[in-house]
């Protein structure tokens, strides 16, 4: 794989070396890998992140490049099937030798592209909302981690709703059954009985809703206040929704927090019938700042009006920017060089505060939830600080005791009472 260092250009040498030796520096130009699938199940939430992706660079190039060089992105479609992300992982790195990778959104793809990153010292940004357990030298966790958006939500159903019985509704693949795990002991931590909490998975692209709404409906058949927490994936939550509006089910009666629904997810759906039922994130479009007015309008000037923000484009807006500030203070793209740039570093977000990067490879993010209105936006009713990224929960008693500090630890998962580091590379 070509070194990322021959870009390297210190202050000093950028006073001293004239415009002719400064495009010798740029004889090929920093590649950005785009690992999002443009096909398949997954294609309704990650086409999106190809075109921000695109916007950022387009917009950064505009600006004058990154040191002194034009940024091209180098987009590949995994096409949602999860092994291909790691084959296509390693195109990026070694053939289209790319400096940095932008992608996934499934945990499950995420963890496919893993061990390839690890093997070859690339660098990926991760964009959305994930299950934790995991810190990987190698990966920046731009989403939220469930202490970011699970546990609030499943507060504000519990404190504001008086929700009673727990319907937890998930793709079958690993973010959702980790998050309900987390959840599940979280709930019967607050003296929700077991026997209140119905877990639920369908296999991704499922269509056929009847029968679990109807179990869902049946939990409250005693008078009980009943919550969905949804961790449905892709185009599957199209046939939810139909169906809870099918069987007349509103907001109301039986409220929705999803974790996986924003913005362009309802863009495809008829919302009328959707109005009240919740979504937990970190930024709504609907989010009121300079900053997102700026970006909002400069995204719809490139896409159409038509088209949307949502949350995960938030996250590779902070993250894009992050990495573009670490390698202009590292003054190069080599990996090792960027990422301990990277700790620290601060950026606007959207909704009107400041993320940071932390020593756990998460951001410090505010979570916000939102009630779904007619026009497929969300009205935020809730909105906390920022909120420090936690890698591993303290709800699951394995966990509890691992903490992540790649920056003086140089671990992700350091285990507090043994004061060892259980692993290095995250196969876990």
């Amino acid at each position: 794989m070509r070194l990322s260092t021959k870009r390297t250009l210190t202050a000093t040498a950028a006073l001293l070396i004239a415009g002719s030796a400064a495009s010798a520096a740029c004889e090929d130009p920093i590649k950005v890998g785009v690992l999002h699938s443009l096909s398949g199940t997954m294609a309704i939430s990650e086409t999106t992140l190809k075109d921000t992706m695109e916007l950022l660079i387009t917009q950064q190039n505009a600006a004058g490049g990154l040191l002194d060089c034009e940024i091209e992105a180098v987009v590949v479609d995994p096409a949602s099937d999860w092994p291909l992300f790691a084959e296509k992982a390693r195109e990026l790195l070694t053939v289209s030798e790319v400096d940095v990778i932008f992608g996934s959104w499934t945990s499950v793809s995420r963890k496919s592209a893993l061990p390839v990153l690890e093997e070859l010292n690339g660098l990926m940004f991760y964009p959305v909302q994930y299950e934790g357990e995991e810190s990987s030298r190698n990966v920046f966790y731009t989403g939220a981690a469930p202490n970011q958006q699970a546990i609030p939500a499943t507060d504000y159903f519990l404190e504001e709703l008086g929700v009673e019985k727990f319907a937890l509704l998930g793709t079958d693949y690993v973010y959702p059954r980790t998050t309900n795990n987390i959840l599940e002991q979280y709930l019967l931590g607050k003296g929700i009985p077991k026997e209140n909490i119905f877990v639920n998975y369908t296999p991704f692209g499922h269509s056929d809703w009847s029968t679990i709404v109807a179990d869902v409906v049946e939990l409250g058949a005693d008078g009980s206040q009943v919550g969905v927490i949804s961790t449905i994936n892709g185009d599957a939550n199209i046939g939810f929704y139909k169906e809870l509006a099918a069987a007349g089910i509103s907001a109301d009666d039986i409220p929705v927090v999803a974790f996986s629904v924003g913005e362009e997810e309802l863009s495809g759906l008829d919302t009328a019938d959707l109005v009240g039922h919740l979504a937990a994130w970190n930024y709504f479009q609907s989010a009121e700042s300079d900053a997102n007015d700026e970006w909002v309008a400069a995204w719809k000037e490139a896409m159409g009006e038509d088209r949307v923000t949502n949350d995960p484009m938030e996250a590779h807006y902070i993250g894009f920017n992050m990495w573009v500030n670490a390698v202009t203070e590292a003054g190069t793209t080599d990996v090792d060089a960027v990422r301990a740039a990277m700790y620290g570093q601060e950026f606007p977000n959207l909704t009107g505060g400041t993320a940071v990067m932390l020593p756990n490879h998460h951001l410090a993010k505010p979570v916000l939830i939102g009630e779904i209105t007619s026009d497929g936006q969300f009205d935020i009713i809730s909105q906390t600080e920022e909120v420090p990224g936690d890698a591993w929960t303290d709800f699951l008693p394995e966990s509890a005791v691992l903490v992540s500090d790649w920056k003086e630890l140089e671990c992700g998962m350091y285990n507090t009472e043994t004061k060892t580091c259980v692993q290095l590379t995250s196969n876990y």
